[in-house]
């Protein structure tokens, strides 16, 4: 096999920017995907004519995410929803007031919820995050709303973009942080779902130069003192000196012999991998198109609506593709009673859906994060480097700096790319036409 100077397992989202940071800066990077299609989570997956994600995906606007795709020169299609949103209370649903005279009318809260709810949106975006502490997001939110029922409308919507159904342990700030952006208008949906930003990652992978190649199963990481080579599946072997793997935590650590010895040990001992069951539904319309909202809030569930289809096209033919999750945490869940949860949940906000039904996708257990922001974390920072193993380097969702989700993933990816580049450069291997961006 060819000789790369980097090689970079797992080809999903945090895979392709890592392998186009490396190859832009003149250095030769092999890139390995275990499946058939790169993606990971981030794969759309076609149902008759409707294209679904892989349970509810939103991307948030002005983080360490969008300034990296715009550093590649990635342009997201789609559009931001409008503040439309229903909270659902003992399986009744009510609007949830964005404004004064949603206010006036608001049905949800007494007099002084309404009054707690509107300091808060009043004064959250005037939060500095970084300076709030080690605190949860339960202990914040007990300090600064005297109201439970706004307290439930706050950890409902914090739960629901950040898939944590833990305010006693989410750390407060990142928590806040997503919430500022939530509220800010900055959550955006990809028009044709996230495949599109999958295609456009591989394109401008290709062009840099990486060499792609996806059924290559990686098993083993092999290292004495120093990152030596890469065994495969069917007992091929890479040598390579730098390896960046961007898989979830469990499978990098399995990849490690002596893993044990190493900060992955720390790491996967600390880390809490937050799961959701995932019901994807495609209608011919809504039997209720009237009560065309983007997000539904169960104050008193674990259970998110999303209607991605109410701002960016999801369907060739106009079909209504609609995304419910019931967030499990660090829990497996129940395949059966999810399931009829969500279904029963469908009942609440759009009675009537069955007779609409054209497919659907129920996902019963996805690993949304393999680590979050948590209050109890022993290293707020893993990664880049695996300081035991020279060479070895790690990305993805659990890796991050405060950030979360797909701006982890990112985030860490280009962490990862620019200590090789760094360490490359300052060996003297310097290449033609290098990039640095």
């Amino acid at each position: 096999m060819k000789q790369y100077d980097v090689a970079i397992v797992g080809g999903g989202i945090s895979g392709l920017v890592a392998s186009i940071y490396v190859a832009r800066a003149g250095y030769s990077v092999i890139l390995l995907e275990k499946s058939s299609q790169l993606g990971g989570r981030g794969l759309t997956i076609r149902k008759k004519s409707a294209m679904l994600n892989l349970g509810v995906h939103a991307f948030y606007q002005d983080g360490a995410g969008e300034n990296i795709l715009k550093e590649l020169g990635i342009s997201l299609k789609g559009a931001n929803p409008s503040a439309s949103a229903v909270g659902v209370w003992k399986n009744k649903v009510y609007s949830i007031p964005t404004g004064p005279l949603q206010l006036l009318s608001d049905k949800l809260f007494s007099l002084k919820g309404k009054m707690s709810l509107t300091r808060l949106m009043m004064t959250l975006n005037k939060i500095n995050t970084d300076e709030i502490g080690n605190i949860s997001l339960k202990e914040w939110a007990e300090k600064e709303i005297d109201v439970p029922m706004v307290r439930f409308l706050l950890f409902a919507i914090c739960r629901s973009n950040s898939f944590v159904p833990y305010p006693d342990l989410h750390l407060a700030g990142p928590a806040l942080q997503q919430m500022q952006r939530t509220f800010s208008g900055k959550a955006f949906y990809i028009t044709e779902g996230w495949g599109t930003l999958v295609e456009d990652l591989k394109i401008q992978a290709s062009l840099a130069g990486v060499t792609i190649m996806n059924r290559r199963n990686v098993i083993e990481i092999k290292h004495d003192m120093n990152v030596q080579s890469i065994i495969f599946g069917n007992g091929d072997t890479l040598e390579v000196p730098y390896v960046i793997v961007t898989a979830g935590l469990e499978e990098t650590y399995n990849l490690v012999k002596n893993a044990e010895h190493t900060k992955l040990e720390l790491w996967k001992s600390q880390a809490r991998p937050v799961n959701a069951a995932c019901l994807d539904l495609v209608l011919r319309k809504l039997p209720k198109p009237d009560v065309n909202f983007i997000a539904g809030f169960w104050m008193d569930q674990p259970i998110f609506y999303n209607n991605p289809t109410s701002v960016t096209k999801m369907s060739e033919d106009g079909s209504v593709v609609i995304h419910l999750v019931k967030h499990l945490g660090t829990n497996s869940g129940n395949a059966k009673l999810d399931l009829l949860q969500l279904e029963k949940a469908m009942d609440v906000v759009q009675p009537g859906w069955k007779k609409e039904e054209i497919t659907r996708q129920f996902l019963p257990h996805i690993t949304v994060s393999h680590d979050f922001n948590s209050l109890d974390r022993n290293d707020l920072s893993p990664g880049p480097s695996v300081p035991e193993i020279p060479g070895l380097y790690v990305a993805g969702d659990w890796t991050g700096r405060g950030e979360m989700l797909v701006d982890a993933s990112l985030g860490s990816s280009k962490r990862a790319a620019l200590a090789i580049i760094e360490e490359l450069n300052a060996k003297g291997d310097i290449h033609e036409h290098r990039e640095v961006i």
